[in-house]
């Protein structure tokens, strides 16, 4: 994954491919130069563990109603002018406040937590790239299942060999165009849209999620391309969650999402051909309840992060017509 030019290290993890030169970090701040290898100085070293419902991801399709184990490090390999966690995506690894938490010591510590589950989130958990890695190859063994919040922004091979090993994902999709992820996030879009395929491919369970920013990305000549991108390449089924911007970070001047931008962003996944289309970060009627996508009837009832009803067979069946819904329900 390294290619040494003139005592720089190039990082193949991710499509910025930076040549960090010897003692200095790429532009995630996580890996650093040392003597010609590059190193995660966040490996082993998680700055938030908590545990947390499985709604909070977000995942609605996958074990609704669990509780996760979910481990955050420093760092991020984008720079999103409205970042909602800035602390620890855009903090420095070096001086933040870490727990010991190595691999090996994971499952136990998800089993006293009364968790079957591990998540990746809170920054950007790639950037941590060996230590998630071997993370989920110690929750697999354990028969723990693991679940990745991801921005996507990786190279293929990196994710080809990692998402055999990630039993779901959220992937949040900042924009459908270009011209937003290099002003707002300093990135791109294409590797992201790669990504969200390569988890599909592997067999992943795969939802997605876009914050709507007033303004910037929530008119119909971006939700419309992004709609339709996803029922045709990622399937109808795929649950999408439209979250609600709050001002934060670099971006303080917009005002919150409104409401009925929400809603009407959801009128467009639906008009769209989706079927499981959810608003996020906001209290909105039946905006977070699962319809079975064969007769209509309500399945999932859910207030905030709580499940209040669960009507699906063991196997994800609607009780009314027999459909079985797309996700992992037991």
């Amino acid at each position: 994954m390294a290619d040494v030019t003139q005592q720089r290290v190039r990082c193949g993890l991710c499509p910025k491919r930076c040549a960090i030169p010897p003692g200095h970090s790429g532009e995630c701040r996580v890996r650093i130069n040392a003597d010609g290898v590059l190193r995660a100085v966040t490996y082993g070293r998680p700055s938030a563990v908590h545990v947390d419902p499985m709604e909070k991801k977000p995942l609605f399709h996958f074990f609704p109603g669990a509780s996760i184990l979910s481990l955050g490090t420093v760092g991020c390999n984008f720079h999103c002018k409205n970042c909602q966690n800035a602390e620890l995506s855009q903090g420095d690894p070096e001086t933040m406040p870490a727990y010991d938490l190595q691999p090996a010591a994971l499952p136990e510590t998800a089993r006293r937590q009364g968790c079957a589950h591990v998540a990746y989130t809170y920054n950007e958990p790639l950037v941590s790239y060996e230590y998630v890695r071997d993370c989920c190859r110690a929750a697999r063994d354990a028969g723990l299942r693991n679940v990745l919040i991801t921005a996507g922004y990786i190279n293929e091979a990196p994710l080809r060999a990692l998402a055999p090993l990630v039993d779901a994902v959220n992937v949040d999709i900042k924009a459908f165009q270009d011209e937003f992820y290099r002003n707002v996030c300093d990135g791109t879009l294409e590797p992201v849209l790669r990504s969200v395929l390569l988890f599909k491919e592997a067999g992943t369970h795969v939802e997605l999620t876009n914050l709507l920013i007033p303004t910037l990305n929530d008119s119909d000549a971006f939700l419309d391309p992004l709609c339709e991108w996803i029922r045709d390449r990622v399937g109808a089924e795929t649950p999408m969650h439209f979250s609600r911007f709050f001002p934060s970070f670099r971006m303080t001047r917009l005002p919150p999402t409104p409401i009925e931008t929400l809603l009407h962003a959801r009128d467009r996944a639906h008009a769209a051909g989706l079927r499981h289309v959810y608003v996020g970060n906001a209290v909105v009627p039946e905006g977070e309840n699962t319809r079975c996508a064969g007769c209509g009837e309500t399945v999932v009832r859910r207030q905030r992060y709580v499940v209040t009803e669960n009507r699906l067979t063991p196997q994800g069946a609607c009780p009314a017509c027999g459909r079985t819904a797309y996700g992992v329900w037991s």
